[in-house]
């Protein structure tokens, strides 16, 4: 008898697993990504405002602080802001140089994401260059990560980074095979169009091939060009289209893999774009009172991680008053005009932001002011193109998009303002996944059950 009752659960649990293996949630992030790609039709959006249309959308998405990529995509998976999840920026506070790194590895996550949910519910997932996913547990991985030069003469390695960590270790060759071919130095460098559409075929492959209840993508050359170019510009227009043509990859794909009518799809990004003009350096300050030597690093006192529009005080000794003391009189001796470029965040206000909880104090850019991480030089320096990494609260433009259509969301559902930790609720909703977040499940971006 007890090994019969055994026999039935087993068949009951199998049963469950097949039944949330039906449902699959596309997961597409497009750097740079702004709600009027898919509100104005002057952009090439066509695929994604076809989905916005039999779907639900927010009018703007409130991201983490700082508006930067990796801390964002964490947000995005883990439904909690920076502060929680640990991710404070795209690379680690370095007041001895810059090497280059950033945040590659999932192990610097320190709470649980829709990968651990997904895993623990014996659902199967995938990953195409998505960020902090090195090591992840993912059962079709292809993480965003580099291979840093050793000297000079050398160049930073994506390819060989791939195939060094892809999940398993066969996938890598095996898209090569089947999807994209030979992939070439050019073919990850963000320098060519073809970036975003190897990525894309990647994931439709694995889509097709794997089926995997969850797959999330990051493509983004956007971003890249916004850099460039600012908000607009011909580049920046090109790379709109782009995506959107990815997507439309991603979308068939699903149809070949007989999966369509089972799969939701959800486009966000990480932040918006803010056209800049000049730039505050905030490290050639410290230089200037005696607590930064460029010269001689190892004896450095106080130390700003510039991340964009924002920039964040380190003291190498946190309960160093006199230096930090010495530092706000330093700003407060700025010029007025240089003082209206940004605002000076406290502690209580970073924690307010949810920021990095180690910063003495924090710096918020005004509209066109960026900071640098330059400790020589002069306090600015003229700038152009664009940037992002600004306090997420302070102007529209820094907000990013958000569109969801196919199974389970409810047509015609329209949100002014969501925020970036709403999304991960949504996604384990839609997989029968258990997940604690601080974000909000807007019950009408759901279709009721007949």
């Amino acid at each position: 008898m007890k090994k019969i009752v055994m026999l039935i659960i087993g068949l009951w649990a199998a049963c469950g697993s097949l039944l949330a293996q039906e449902n699959h949630v596309v997961l597409i992030s497009v750097d740079g990504f702004r709600p009027e790609f898919y509100l104005d039709p002057q952009w090439a959006m066509v695929n994604v405002r076809q989905g916005m249309q039999k779907g639900a959308y927010a009018a703007g998405v409130r991201g983490s602080f700082p508006t930067v990529t990796y801390p964002s995509h964490t947000t995005i998976v883990s439904g909690v802001l920076p502060a929680k999840h640990g991710i404070y920026y795209n690379t680690p506070v370095e007041p001895l140089g810059i090497t280059g790194k950033w945040f590659w590895y999932y192990k610097d996550i320190k709470v649980p994401t829709i990968w651990t949910a997904a895993k623990a519910a014996g659902l199967t997932t995938a990953g195409v260059s998505w960020p902090v996913t090195v090591g992840a547990p993912i059962d079709y991985n292809l993480p965003e990560y580099v291979i840093l030069p050793k000297d000079k003469s050398e160049k930073k390695d994506e390819v060989k980074a791939i195939y060094l960590e892809s999940n398993p270790k066969a996938l890598f060759q095996e898209v090569q095979d089947y999807a994209i071919g030979k992939f070439e130095t050019y073919g990850a460098t963000l320098d060519y169009y073809s970036s975003d559409q190897n990525k894309a075929r990647m994931a439709a492959y694995i889509l097709k091939r794997y089926k995997p209840s969850f797959l999330a993508i990051h493509i983004a050359l956007t971003d890249h060009f916004e850099h460039e170019q600012g908000r607009d510009g011909d580049k920046v227009r090109s790379a709109v289209a782009g995506a959107d043509v990815a997507i439309k990859t991603l979308i068939d794909a699903a149809e070949m893999a007989g999966i369509a009518k089972n799969t939701t799809f959800i486009i966000t990004g990480d932040h918006g774009f803010v056209d800049i003009h000049t730039q505050f350096r905030p490290n050639v300050l410290l230089a200037q009172v005696g607590l930064y030597d460029d010269a001689n690093k190892a004896n450095w006192k106080a130390y700003f991680q510039q991340s964009g529009g924002s920039s964040f005080l380190h003291l190498r000794d946190p309960n160093d008053t006199k230096s930090l003391e010495k530092i706000k009189i330093a700003f407060a001796n700025l010029p007025d005009g240089i003082k209206r470029m940004f605002r000076i965040l406290d502690k209580e206000a970073i924690a307010k932001a949810q920021g990095d909880p180690n910063a003495a104090m924090a710096l918020a850019a005004n509209m066109g002011f960026s900071f640098g991480a330059a400790a020589t030089g002069e306090l600015l320096a003229p700038v152009s193109g664009g940037t992002h990494g600004y306090l997420p609260t302070d102007f529209k433009e820094i907000q990013t998009g958000f569109v969801a259509f196919g199974k389970g969301i409810k047509k015609g559902t329209v949100l002014p303002l969501i925020g970036q930790e709403d999304i991960a609720p949504l996604i384990a909703r839609l997989l029968g996944l258990t997940l604690s977040t601080d974000g909000i499940l807007y019950p009408g971006l759901l279709e009721e059950k007949k």
